[in-house]
């Protein structure tokens, strides 16, 4: 464990951002107190936000832990994680949402396979009760997808649609990620497995916001997963 956590010297942590001024600070704050093994490095993207919300964590930017880039325009949640991979310092990448539906504390069980290198890729599996999913179409639409993903690509995956994806840099350099949508989390999931990959997956903790509380995702998102996961298993791309 030593020897990996040596070759792990840091994590940056990509968290897209568009109008989250009531959950942004919080979501930063609680990154910032986890205790993840390794050094953060949290770069958040926002993405043409009009709210102000950027302007809530301006104190909290130092240029080396914290950093702040900006889309002058919205060009969506994949535009932004690709930015932030461009801009990755880290050995090992992941991505957190700033909606507080997900415990960054969750990251250290990610870690800990990419730390022993017992795998490359690593998702943070949601288990969805009547307490936590957003609807019950919500919750069907995943495991529907989670179907297509393992058929197409001959595995068993159950969270295609999880934030908690979480691999080498250089490894999701290599995947050239053309997505700026949600779609992100399909082509991303599509080109993992294609390239090879087997996804190494461990339980996180998980509620869903609603969609008077911000949720962004449309039925619409859903069917472009379909499609996406079907486009880079035929043509690769």
């Amino acid at each position: 464990m030593a020897d990996g956590v040596r070759d792990v010297e840091l994590l940056t942590v990509a968290m897209p951002v568009l109008n989250e001024r009531a959950t942004l600070r919080a979501a930063v704050e609680r990154l910032l107190k986890t205790d993840l093994q390794v050094p953060v490095e949290l770069i958040v993207v926002d993405d043409g936000s009009t709210d102000g919300c950027a302007d809530t964590i301006v104190d909290l930017v130092d240029g080396r832990t914290v950093r702040l880039l900006r889309h002058p325009t919205d060009r969506g949640k994949g535009a932004a994680i690709r930015t932030a991979l461009g801009a990755a310092n880290g050995d090992v990448t992941t991505i957190l949402d700033a909606d507080l539906e997900y415990d960054p504390a969750n990251l250290r069980a990610l870690l800990e396979p990419l730390i022993a290198r017992e795998a490359d890729v690593v998702y943070g599996t949601r288990s969805f009760g009547a307490h936590t999913a957003y609807s019950f179409w919500y919750v069907v639409g995943n495991k529907v997808l989670g179907l297509w993903a393992s058929f197409l690509f001959d595995t068993w995956l159950s969270d295609v649609e999880t934030c908690f994806k979480m691999a080498r840099t250089s490894l999701w350099r290599e995947l050239r990620l053309r997505s700026s949508g949600f779609g992100i989390e399909a082509e991303a999931t599509g080109r993992f497995l294609g390239s090879g990959h087997r996804v190494y997956e461990v339980p996180i903790e998980y509620r869903a916001r609603t969609r008077e509380e911000g949720k962004k995702l449309r039925w619409s998102d859903g069917v472009e997963a379909l499609w996406i996961l079907l486009r880079v298993r035929i043509l690769g791309r």
